[in-house]
């Protein structure tokens, strides 16, 4: 019976989450706190990019 990569992946990543959360939690606040920032600064940049294209790409 193979085991499938993406299981194994996914149950690694998640060991890795617990590890981290549990020895050092102000370390995992800032991980949370930067991929909050990744994902509103890149939604910010896509706006601006939606705005661009609307107001005709000038």
């Amino acid at each position: 019976m193979a085991v499938n990569s993406k299981k194994i992946a996914v149950y690694v990543l998640v060991v890795f989450v617990l590890y981290v959360i549990i020895t050092d939690p102000q370390k995992a606040a800032e991980y949370v706190e930067m991929a909050f920032e990744g994902v509103s600064n890149a939604a910010s940049a896509i706006g601006d990019f939606m705005t661009w294209i609307a107001d005709g790409a000038k």
